[in-house]
């Protein structure tokens, strides 16, 4: 059944059907998701067609139509996230982080990527998604992404953080680097803390 997440799901209530209703020849028929009526499916199949070509607000429009949509999504934005196009699997996991839907950690965990492509930007939005989603294990990654030089990198690492945790430790992406030095600390320390205490959502 469909939840009403957001003004976009009014629109397609009767396009979502579950996996019950759907026939025997139905590609989603063994999918653990509710499943999309045809119509629906097409229309998440072009959205998924359009999504390598758009940019800007273009493609956060599509970030959140996809997220909207939720369940019935979910296959195709997992085939995108694995997508050899960084921007185009970045686009996949910000619109399932968005979903804050945690039955989605182990089918990201799963994904196969390549060690590569774990240690760049693609593996912090990776992290990101998955500490939206309730699994922290991936913080560290977020921490690390503190000291980029890149102000935008930054401040995506300490929004996610201080989304999940309602904390910054005093750290600003702005600040001079030796402030910024400061935070990371902070940072660090309440993470080895809470590893010692035993005490991480998602583990």
């Amino acid at each position: 059944m469909c939840s009403l997440r957001s003004p976009f799901l009014a629109l397609f209530l009767a396009d979502c059907v579950s996996t019950n209703d759907v026939r025997d020849d139905h590609p989603m028929v063994d999918s653990p998701w509710i499943a999309a009526s045809p119509l629906l499916s097409q229309q998440i199949e072009d959205e998924a067609a359009r999504l390598p070509y758009s940019h800007g607000f273009d493609r956060l429009e599509q970030i959140r139509w996809f997220a909207a949509i939720g369940e019935p999504a979910y296959p195709v934005l997992l085939r995108l996230a694995a997508d050899p196009r960084d921007d185009v699997a970045a686009a996949a996991l910000a619109a399932l982080g968005a979903t804050r839907d945690s039955r989605l950690v182990s089918f990201i965990c799963e994904l196969d990527w390549s060690e590569e492509r774990g240690h760049s930007d693609l593996g912090l939005e990776r992290a990101r998604t998955l500490v939206r989603l309730g699994d922290w294990s991936e913080i560290p990654v977020l921490i690390a992404g503190l000291d980029d030089e890149r102000l935008f990198t930054r401040s995506l690492c300490i929004d996610a953080l201080e989304e999940a945790t309602h904390e910054t430790h005093g750290y600003d992406p702005r600040a001079e680097k030796s402030q910024r030095e400061k935070g990371v600390a902070q940072w660090h320390q309440w993470w080895l803390q809470r590893t010692g205490e035993g005490i991480l959502p998602g583990k």
